[in-house]
């Protein structure tokens, strides 16, 4: 190993060049020795062993060594191990035949620094065998302090990071593993201090942390932030762009947080996450650098921003599927239990009415009471298969222009007659007082159950708020609920919002809110239908539902329905409420009556109503024995009283259009457990058939009869 204090081989002049002398008084190895130092690029003077014999402090600098540490190392030390056995044999190749090899000739060559990390790095060779020396100078440079060449290995560091999320996105279905995993991506593509995930909630009043690494005080994960423009995200979402701060000791935009400059931060960059064109969250950097973020981090986390906002549309709209599919599947065994149980209903009411009307009943007091009981019993079985019927939205709604101020004013007086006293009830209406399409009866007791279930989660009393709002879409995650129009961009809405300051529920009740039957009330004092049947109502107005709550500070449940733009104008021919209908005393004496009825107990009672109307009666089991009946010359018939669902062959609603065309003279009038199943079942309908709902009284029969009969005439 070479003394360092000895004097470096002098070097003779190259052959043919012009001799100059140094003025009088320097000495020329001092010169040399001082080119040799203050050189910029890393020079190193190699035996022909491979052993350092010189290096100057910028390849000290360069390969992480203490300058005296690289004199008599192997330049094999400085070769990464993966190229390390095939370097070997091209410095064997070069001995026996060294020569000159300028800069630029061999970009991929890299270099092992004394930490084992590796710089990208370009080498000239100088051999000095020529001029009587057994050396070989090596000149290094790191190619990444070349600006075009930093830039690029920049952008390539940002693409593969990139890639790293758009595979994890591929791969995960479990949208808080990405969530948690961008900022530790972000950190490491950026090398900055601070990364953070926002997202907005749906009030669009705050911010909530979902993510980050580097966090300050006052920002962990779950925290919120008002969503205000003296805020950074609030500020950010103001803007819709991506902001840059140079320097936190000079903006004067929002209001820095103390926090931040207490954690040394210094710059900042945030670009919104956005959802097709409406802003969702947002990503943030900070650095303990002044001037840390330029373009090219801007268009990095834009990259990443829109990666994630398309990975988080996938998942909330996989998730959203799977809960249509669930809520999907129990609608149809519920309407299928309601449709049953109906006609369960129509038997027990009907021989309930049989018997109230018997000689040896009509003056037993103890007897009438126990049919009353019964009575009572068999309308709250009624009033319970309507609620099944309304979350398999399988009723039928007759949607009107709604005054939404009105509605809720009405409503309010009412619960404040009837709720705890120690709750208060507020209403902010929005300007205008829009007008919503939806059934009124309907409406209002989707907004009487929520109020209910709000008075119970408030045992000591609170605030119970309504308010309404007008918004141009349905919120990104509710576009994708079943059959609401709201992702075609032509649709409008009214956002009705019932909010209390009770428990609050945690996020796994809050998941199955919606279920039929789930409830979290004590046994006996909840049926778990109340929110379901604001679900199937909601659904059916072609509007979406959303829930809001957290542990100790509340709920908030948003029905968004459409808006009607105009006012309706009043149809001079609206529709008759039944109970001014004309009863069994408008029907005609002898009405000849087709009844088609599969459930041989339903029929039975309904035959027992029609005698008891004075009607005359023939009964079919199908609607292939009903016309068989008719083809037979059984008529003429006024009217053909039907059931929708008559077992596997031909449905009531294909029955009564042939009956029509064959039987023009004959009324038609259906009934069904399944409320909306003439709908359903036949889309080409004429809109003034009629429906009677199953179960339903006899006096209900006969109005119904009798708008019919007065209707066809």
């Amino acid at each position: 190993m070479a003394d360092p204090s000895d004097s470096p081989p002098a070097l003779p002049e190259a052959p043919g060049a012009p001799i100059r002398r140094l003025p009088s008084g320097i000495d020329e190895s001092s010169v040399f020795r001082s080119l040799f130092v203050a050189y910029p690029d890393s020079l190193l003077l190699v035996d022909q062993s491979g052993s350092i014999m010189l290096a100057n402090p910028s390849a000290a600098a360069l390969l992480g060594y203490a300058q005296d540490e690289l004199l008599g190392l192997n330049v094999e030390e400085l070769v990464p191990d993966s190229i390390r056995p095939r370097h070997a044999s091209y410095r064997e190749a070069y001995g026996r035949a060294p020569r000159p090899r300028p800069m630029g000739t061999h970009m991929e060559l890299a270099a092992k620094r004394k930490d084992g990390s590796e710089v990208m790095v370009e080498i000239a060779l100088s051999p000095l065998q020529s001029h009587g020396l057994p050396f070989v100078v090596a000149a290094i440079r790191d190619i990444g302090a070349y600006p075009r060449v930093k830039q690029a290995l920049q952008r390539a560091r940002y693409s593969e990071h990139l890639a790293q999320l758009g595979r994890l996105a591929v791969d995960t279905r479990d949208l808080q593993a990405v969530l948690q995993h961008v900022p530790e991506i972000i950190t490491r593509a950026l090398e900055v201090e601070v990364a953070m995930v926002w997202l907005l909630d749906s009030n669009r009043l705050e911010f909530r942390v979902a993510s980050g690494v580097g966090l300050v005080p006052g920002e962990e994960i779950g925290a919120h932030v008002a969503n205000r423009p003296d805020t950074p995200p609030g500020f950010v979402f103001s803007q819709g762009r991506p902001v840059v701060v140079p320097d936190y000791a000079d903006e004067a935009r929002f209001r820095v947080p103390a926090a931040y400059i207490d954690a040394g931060l210094v710059s900042a960059l945030a670009v919104p996450l956005s959802d097709r064109g409406r802003v969702i969250g947002m990503l943030s950097v900070r650095s303990r650098e002044s001037r840390r973020f330029g373009d090219e981090e801007v268009r990095f986390l834009e990259s990443l921003s829109s990666l994630l906002a398309t990975s988080l549309q996938r998942v909330q709209t996989e998730e959203a599927l799977n809960h249509a599919q669930r809520l999907e599947s129990v609608g149809q065994l519920t309407g299928g239990i309601a449709h049953d149980f109906n006609n369960l209903l129509t038997v027990i009411q009907g021989n309930l009415q049989v018997l109230e009307e018997l000689p040896e009943l009509a003056h037993s007091s103890h007897g009438q009471r126990l049919l009353a009981a019964a009575a009572r019993a068999s309308r709250r079985g009624a009033e319970l298969t309507g609620k099944l019927l309304a979350f398999s939205r399988r009723q039928v709604l007759q949607p009107a222009a709604v005054d939404t101020h009105a509605l809720l004013h009405s409503l309010a007086d009412m619960l404040r007659r009837t709720l705890d006293q120690r709750i208060r009830i507020e209403i902010d209406t929005a300007p205008g007082h829009p007008l919503v399409m939806a059934d009124p009866g309907q409406l209002e007791s989707a907004l009487l159950n929520i109020a209910i279930n709000a008075r119970d989660a408030m045992p000591e009393g609170g605030t119970l708020r309504f308010r309404t709002g007008i918004c141009d879409a349905l919120p990104t995650d509710l576009r994708n609920e079943q059959n609401n129009p709201g992702s075609d961009g032509t649709t409008h809405f009214v956002a009705i919002s019932i909010t209390d300051s009770g428990t609050g529920m945690p996020d796994d009740v809050k998941e199955r809110a919606f279920e039929p039957f789930f409830t979290t009330k004590e046994a006996g004092r909840g049926t778990g239908l109340g929110l379901s049947t604001v679900y199937g109502f909601v659904n059916q107005s072609r509007g979406a539902v959303s829930i809001d709550s957290k542990v100790g500070l509340g709920t908030t449940v948003t029905l968004y329905l459409p808006r009607q733009q105009e006012p309706e104008e009043e149809e001079s021919d609206a529709p008759v409420a039944m109970e001014e209908l004309p009863g069994s005393e408008a029907l005609p004496a002898g009405l000849r009556v087709m009844l088609v009825e599969d459930d041989a107990e339903v029929r039975k009672v309904v035959e027992a109503f029609l005698a008891a109307l004075g009607c005359e009666v023939v009964s079919a089991t199908t609607a292939d024995q009903a016309l068989s009946a008719l083809d037979a010359g059984a008529g003429p018939f006024d009217l053909l009283l039907s059931d929708i669902a008559l077992g596997a062959g031909m449905r009531g609603t294909r029955l009564a259009a042939e009956v029509q065309q064959r039987f023009p003279q004959m009324a038609v009038l259906l009934m069904s457990g399944f409320s909306s199943e003439l709908l359903d079942a036949d889309r080409e309908v004429p809109q003034s058939w009629e429906l009677l709902r199953k179960p339903y009284s006899r006096a209900e029969l006969a109005r119904a009869m009798a708008k019919v009969l007065a209707g066809h005439i």
